[in-house]
């Protein structure tokens, strides 16, 4: 699903661009607004694909916005002005849309956010051939995770959150446990919770069927537990 707002400061173009937007599969509208400050202040917190944003607004044009927003979600502008459209592609934007636009239109934009999206996407999972990091997509930046760095990896509702042994701040990232989990070697992590993976090399003490890592303890549930004493049992003295 790719999570996407639109941005206009005209009341029926926004409706518009937003009625489309849920009625296209794929496409989930996370917000709307008619000023570019609102949705810059709803980006600080909240992970956005693909934005629909204007032009010519007051306050802060499209076109700043987009500036603003560095190599954040996909942009495609949506304006009445065809002169701005040179500025728009040195911005790196999707598309551009010349109001008034049909739904094919749209759909055209739309397809080609897709595909670039989905280019990136399997670029941000794919895991290096020397099985030594990979690359996560977290607050609008790419970064690699050194597999040896991690610690344990918790898992929740639409996140992980990787604890890694060099910063206390956790690595957030809006992809499953199961997903992460399988990009993993084998060898050196185990699930041992529905909610956490941890780092094998990493585990310095186990107290009452719950691994510790500094301050935190981390639980082992039943379902884990079987294969998690077999690896005991194979480094047990």
């Amino acid at each position: 699903m790719i999570n996407t707002i639109a941005v206009d400061d005209e009341p029926l173009a926004l409706k518009l661009v937003a009625g489309y937007i849920e009625r296209t599969p794929g496409l989930k509208l996370a917000g709307m607004f008619d000023n570019p400050v609102d949705a810059a202040d709803f980006l600080t917190n909240s992970s956005v694909d693909l934005i629909f944003v204007d032009i010519q607004m007051p306050d802060l044009s499209g076109i700043e916005f987009t500036r603003l927003l560095g190599k954040g979600p996909k942009v495609i502008f949506t304006t009445a002005y065809e002169k701005y459209a040179l500025e728009g592609y040195k911005l790196d934007i999707v598309d551009y849309l010349l109001k008034p636009f049909s739904y094919e239109e749209f759909l055209t934009a739309v397809n080609k956010a897709r595909r670039l999206i989905k280019l990136e996407q399997k670029d941000l999972n794919k895991v290096e051939a020397n099985n030594e990091f990979l690359f996560l997509k977290s607050e609008y930046k790419i970064k690699r995770i050194n597999f040896n760095d991690i610690l344990y990896i918790e898992g929740l509702k639409d996140y992980v959150k990787v604890y890694t042994q060099n910063d206390p701040k956790p690595v957030m990232s809006l992809t499953s446990l199961k997903l992460l989990g399988s990009k993993l070697p084998s060898d050196k992590f185990m699930r041992v919770h529905r909610s956490f993976i941890v780092n094998l090399g990493k585990i310095d003490t186990i107290e009452r069927s719950r691994i510790v890592f500094g301050k935190e303890y981390i639980p082992v549930s039943d379902q884990y537990k079987d294969k998690f004493q077999e690896f005991l049992d194979k480094n047990f003295l």
